[in-house]
């Protein structure tokens, strides 16, 4: 069966399940998006935690950790350096085959290159080929990551209340705490439970086939929502359908510039309380690497929490202003932010819980900040543009910069990397007047 007939197969039985008549509401779009996030986010904290605990001593023994660790970052780059790519091909596809045969390719591709990575061979088995298998699954990840893009946040914000846009925009930013949480949780329990030996030679793969089965799960439950004819209608009245990339950026670049700075901090931020610090713990201090994957699940818990709240207040004070005054407050916490992480165990959990209320305010709106941009027949594309550009910039590169600087010159540059971002959103809000009119 190939893969077009097995994506008509999927639909089909979609759309049994999910036979129904009525008005979509809000709250079943929500679903779709919390699934597909959480899903997405599960695989990035995999491969990132792995990137630290894992790869550098399985396919770089032959350098140092941290130099081991600096290749592991560099390889985590590539996927998002690849996701405007696969942006490209599978928006073609949608154009050509539909959203359901596009969602379905695209998420058999990350599921693949996933389950790919469990079954990797070290150095010591094929030498440097090891690295060469990472990279070309990580940019099979990336490229899968750019095509799973369904437009269901698009619909949701289009969809939302007046006076509730705030709170359905940080909807789908809820993913990325809980996707955390579940990946530190596996990984603390084979950490605790393995020696050092068990785990390095099959418990971290462990994580790779679950987010394997979490993907399948995401599919069924994603392909029951848009394939479905109710939903194929309501993308069609609200014209998200794929609009020509070339039409798009010629009428929507600065918008689309504009949309993947507004976030800076709020990326920057992600990375430094998620995948840089646990670096940071394992390379540089003695703390146990088990205890702050559990803070990074307290952290993921006030995250979620944090998520949750922005929605509420963007509400009530309006999303350009929580955007600005989250980046001031980032800014401010960048000072003191590399006191607390060299701090110790206590300095460590402060650091997360407040790093991770702040990630959560700033975080919670910023797909909302993105998406509010663009009208309504160029939102589908010009969102996942923006989004995977965005990404690219303020995070794609985030754990390889800061640690490359903080190991030169202390964690005071890397916080200085974080005001950096703080002070990119605050520019971007600044300088687009449109943007600020659109979001407030």
């Amino acid at each position: 069966m190939n893969v077009s007939t097995a994506s008509q197969v999927a639909e089909r039985d979609a759309r049994a399940i999910n036979a129904r008549h009525g008005d979509i509401r809000p709250s079943e779009i929500a679903i779709g998006v919390i699934i597909g996030r959480t899903s997405e986010f599960f695989d990035f904290f995999v491969y990132a935690i792995a990137s630290v605990l894992v790869f550098p001593t399985l396919v770089f023994p032959y350098v140092d950790r941290l130099t081991g660790t600096i290749y592991s970052f560099a390889i985590f780059a590539l996927a998002f350096v690849a996701r405007p790519i696969g942006s490209l091909i599978f928006l073609g596809i949608d154009a050509v085959l539909g959203r359901g045969t596009k969602l379905t390719i695209a998420l058999l591709l990350l599921g693949g290159s996933t389950a790919a990575v469990a079954f990797l061979p070290g150095y010591e088995t094929i030498g440097i080929w090891s690295a060469v298998l990472l990279a070309v699954f990580r940019l099979g990840q990336g490229i899968a990551l750019g095509g799973q893009w369904d437009g269901l946040s698009s619909l949701l914000a289009l969809n939302a209340p007046e006076n509730k846009r705030g709170w359905y925009a940080m909807i789908p930013q809820l993913g990325a705490p809980l996707g955390l949480i579940v990946a530190s949780g596996l990984f603390a329990f084979f950490v605790t439970t393995l020696s050092s030996a068990d785990f390095l030679d099959w418990g971290w793969r462990y994580p790779f086939f679950v987010a394997f089965a979490i993907n399948v799960v995401a599919l069924f439950a994603r392909l029951r929502m848009v394939s479905t004819p109710e939903y194929v209608a309501l993308f069609k009245t609200r014209e998200l359908q794929p609009s020509r990339v070339i039409d798009t950026v010629r009428s929507d670049w600065r918008n689309i510039v504009i949309g993947a700075f507004a976030p800076l901090a709020s990326f920057a931020l992600f990375h430094m309380v998620t995948v840089f610090p646990l670096s940071w713990v394992a390379l540089f201090t003695r703390e146990s690497v088990a205890r702050f994957l559990g803070f990074e699940i307290i952290g993921g818990i006030v995250g979620t929490i944090a998520v949750v709240a922005s929605g509420l207040i963007a509400d009530r004070v309006g999303r350009r202003y929580l955007l600005g005054a989250s980046a001031a407050c980032i800014a401010v916490f960048s000072g003191f932010a590399p006191q607390l992480l060299d701090g110790g165990a206590t300095g460590e959990l402060v650091f997360m819980v407040v790093g991770f209320a702040l990630m959560g305010l700033a975080f919670g709106q910023s797909s909302g900040a993105v998406a509010a941009n663009f009208a309504s027949a160029r939102r589908y594309t010009g969102a996942a543009l923006t989004s995977d550009l965005a990404w690219l910039v303020g995070a794609g590169f985030a754990p390889l910069v800061a640690l490359l600087l903080a190991s030169k010159f202390g964690l005071v540059a890397a916080g200085g990397y974080l005001l950096s971002g703080a002070l990119g959103t605050l520019i971007a809000l600044f300088i687009n007047k449109e943007l600020a009119h659109r979001i407030s």
